[in-house]
């Protein structure tokens, strides 16, 4: 349920009636019930921002019937980057609740600035505390400041390391592509052997069987079996 106190108040009148409540029942009702609003199981789970279920009623245009029905948030599954954590934080989150961080400057920048009272969320709170106390001892470390000239020089330094990484890869690119040709000429000269070899076996095999002769072009085939050749 997300109703807030007022609203859940005025449910109670309705069924009980105003006039049977005295005024220290009205009072401790008005005690025991929240102020801010009943956070849902599905909203412990996430940031929503304040976006809860809304209940209804759908009317019908010819007859003006009324059904109750019920207006879920827009949630959505997404990875939020955080600078304090360098690595993504998969959660759900309402496009309510995107806008504001994308307001704020990131889900860093967000958990910070919206205080624990707003922040009604189970997994909200949990990952507000992780980046306060992150961003504390961060702030607690020394901070060094270089001089123009240093900057300049480490600079310089990136930029020489950066080309050196270039030249490294572009002879690392020419020794690949000299090893690729060596083999593909390997293997031009395999397969030209392969196929001088099988036109000098033609070869052989043609003058072969010009040279034969089958038995039945014999003159005299009585001395030959049946399948044997001689020459010419």
């Amino acid at each position: 349920m997300a109703f807030r106190g007022k609203e859940m108040m005025k449910k109670v009148l309705k069924k009980v009636g105003d006039k049977n409540l005295t005024p220290r029942a009205k009072e401790s009702i008005e005690k025991w019930l929240p102020k801010n609003k009943v956070v849902m199981g599905r909203a412990k789970r996430g940031l929503f921002a304040g976006k809860h279920i809304q209940f209804g009623n759908s009317v019908s245009e010819d007859g003006g019937n009324r059904t109750r029905r019920t207006w879920k948030p827009n949630v959505q599954d997404k990875r939020l980057f955080s600078y304090i954590l360098d690595r993504h934080i998969r959660i759900k989150v309402t496009t309510h609740a995107l806008r504001c961080i994308d307001k704020a400057g990131g889900i860093d920048e967000y958990l910070l600035k919206t205080p624990y009272q707003k922040m009604d969320t189970e997994i909200g709170v949990l990952w507000k505390s992780k980046i306060e106390k992150l961003y504390e001892e961060l702030g607690k470390k020394e901070v060094v400041f270089f001089s123009p000239e240093d900057e300049a020089k480490f600079e310089q330094g990136f930029k020489d390391l950066r080309l050196s990484e270039r030249e490294a890869r572009k002879e690392v690119r020419k020794i690949m592509h000299a090893s690729m040709n060596k083999h593909k000429l390997i293997e031009v000269e395999s397969k030209d052997g392969d196929e001088g070899a099988a036109k000098i076996e033609g070869e052989i095999s043609l003058d072969s069987s010009k040279r034969l002769v089958p038995v039945s072009y014999v003159l005299a085939p009585d001395r030959l079996k049946v399948g044997d050749y001689i020459s010419n």
